[in-house]
């Protein structure tokens, strides 16, 4: 999900940095350059990180959410690790659980 809204994000600003002409302009409306963009969307982002300090319990609804997500995704990463292992894994034959492996005999020492 993040790699979508990330990947969105990085669009929009393609976008507004290529030149499109589309034929007629209404005359109300002013013309608005990348830079000018670029610059709306960093305020934006500022005004965003600050709805903690108007909005107390948003961050926490927010970090909650966010804590949830994580779970969940770590406990979809563990399933299809799992699944994965089992499906395309190859066994360890030369150790066991619970085993120690067999030691080599040593050498006698040559006087």
């Amino acid at each position: 999900m993040g790699f979508l809204i990330k990947m969105a994000f990085w669009f929009s600003l393609v976008l507004l940095v290529l030149p499109f002409d589309f034929g007629e302009t209404k005359s109300d409306q002013p013309n608005v350059n990348a830079i000018q963009a670029f610059l709306a969307a960093r305020e934006a982002v500022g005004d965003v990180s600050g709805i903690c300090e108007r909005k107390p319990e948003v961050c926490e609804v927010g970090k909650s959410a966010m804590h949830t997500v994580g779970i969940r995704a770590r406990e979809a990463a563990k399933i299809a690790f799992e699944m994965l292992d089992s499906k395309f894994g190859e066994p360890d034959t030369a150790t066991k659980t619970g085993s120690v492996p067999p030691v080599a005999p040593e050498a006698p020492a040559a006087n």
